[in-house]
Order: C-alpha cells, then sequence, then structure tokens
C-alpha cells in the first residue's frame, strides 16, 4: 500500500510539500505513488541554490530505469536548499521519498495554493 502522510500537501502531479515549522520555508519532494511508478531512479537532476521557482513550472527532473520525468515546483519561492545526498545515491528516492530522498527546500515568496490533502491526494492516486 502506498505511503500517502496526512501532514504534507500535494499536487496533482504527485510532489509533496512539507511546511518547516517556524519559518516561510517549505521542503519538497516526490511521493511515494511517483516514485514507485517510475521504478528505480538513476539521477535526479535539481535546481540550483539561489534560483527563483515558480508553482506548476518545471524546476528538475527524475530519471529511471523506465523514463525520465519533469519535476514541477508545487510552490513559487527561492531554493535555499538542494538535497546533496541524491547525487551519489538517487536510489534514496526509492527508499526513502518523504525523508531522507527530500529534493529541495524553497523559501516562499507566494502562499502555497491549490495544494491538495492527504485525503484528496488518495482520491487521485486510487
Amino acid at each position: 500500500m502506498l505511503e500517502i502522510p496526512t501532514a504534507l500537501g500535494y499536487t496533482k502531479e504527485h510532489e509533496w510539500v512539507d511546511q518547516i515549522p517556524s519559518t516561510s520555508e517549505v521542503r519538497i519532494g516526490i511521493t511515494d505513488f511517483a516514485q514507485s511508478a517510475l521504478g528505480d531512479i538513476v539521477y535526479v537532476q535539481l535546481p540550483k541554490v539561489g534560483e527563483s521557482v515558480t508553482s506548476g513550472l518545471v524546476c528538475g527532473e527524475v530519471e529511471s530505469t523506465k523514463s525520465v520525468s519533469e519535476i514541477y515546483s508545487p510552490v513559487t519561492g527561492v531554493i535555499t536548499a538542494i538535497n546533496l545526498a541524491l547525487t551519489n545515491n538517487p536510489e534514496l528516492v526509492n527508499t526513502d521519498p518523504y525523508g531522507k530522498g527530500w529534493l529541495a527546500q524553497i523559501s516562499l515568496s507566494d502562499e502555497p495554493k491549490g495544494l491538495l490533502s492527504a485525503l484528496e491526494y488518495g482520491v487521485i492516486t486510487a
């Protein structure tokens, strides 16, 4: 059964958003559903620290043994950190998509809009 943590926000494109407590920053990644559909992740192209990203627009890509998929930013803001561990261990996206497999951290320049709850996202993936 797919994991869909209730504390996160989700997009229809299968990204997740986690608000970092007491900050205006979020951490993002791809969902368990997305990593499962992709198969074994072999490469992750992440945005650069300092780069501006816009909600709904491409900010990177994930390459698996099956295909290459674009990563869409679920929020608008500036990249403040990327998960450098994915450079040598892209499979972390498969083994821990909501933890060690996170992709980037973003300082919000606008309130996130249109994010789905875990229940709403679960309906999409069912």
